[in-house]
């Protein structure tokens, strides 16, 4: 299994049901710096990438975003990771064909068996010298997982710089608000059924 098994699949796995937090340091692997699994991913987009407008599909764009993300999962936690959740994807520009595509991924969080990768989507033209324009952003929580598909402890990411840390501290901001979104929609769905209104999902 490769760091982009099972991504597809999301919701299917127990690694991908649920975020926990950072474990004590004897329950997890060494530490890690950020630059240790930055990576970046760059596609020239062609005339297959686009849409019915005649702009580079949302749907290419956000598989770039999850091979990048993806990469950047399994070399910080040294093995495979599973696509858990997309927390937000912007699009901010359109992309074209003939763009020249840079998918930057870094590790911003991670609790004791799960990651948020923060993702930034830059494009250029392929034979113009001008600089890149930031098209999309995304932020994404992986799931590290064993050969039995069952979660395994990550190193802690490490922040070097006041933009990694300002990046970590968002990370955790958006970790509280997806769970207590999840616990109010659980707690609103339970209310309905008890008082007889949803018999279904």
């Amino acid at each position: 299994m490769t760091a982009r098994d099972g991504a597809e699949g999301a919701g299917g796995g127990p690694a991908a049901t649920h975020e926990e937090a950072p474990g004590p340091a004897a329950d997890r692997p060494a530490t890690k710096p950020t630059a240790a699994s930055r990576t970046t991913l760059s596609h020239i987009m062609t005339a297959s990438d686009t849409n019915l407008l005649g702009t580079v599909h949302g749907g290419v764009i956000m598989k770039l975003v999850d091979d990048a993300a993806g990469a950047v999962a399994g070399r910080h936690s040294g093995g495979p990771a599973v696509t858990a959740s997309m927390d937000e994807m912007v699009f901010l520009e359109p992309v074209r064909v003939g763009d020249l595509v840079h998918v930057r991924a870094q590790v911003n969080w991670t609790g004791r068996s799960s990651m948020e990768v923060g993702v930034r989507v830059l494009a250029e033209r392929w034979n113009e010298s001008t600089p890149a324009t930031q098209v999309g952003t995304a932020y994404l929580v992986f799931a590290a997982v064993d050969e039995h598909g069952r979660p395994r402890p990550v190193p802690q990411v490490v922040p070097e710089t006041e933009r990694d840390r300002r990046r970590y501290q968002e990370a955790q901001i958006r970790r509280t608000h997806r769970l207590a979104r999840r616990r109010a929609i659980k707690e609103l769905r339970e209310r309905r059924i008890a008082d007889g209104l949803d018999t279904d999902d």
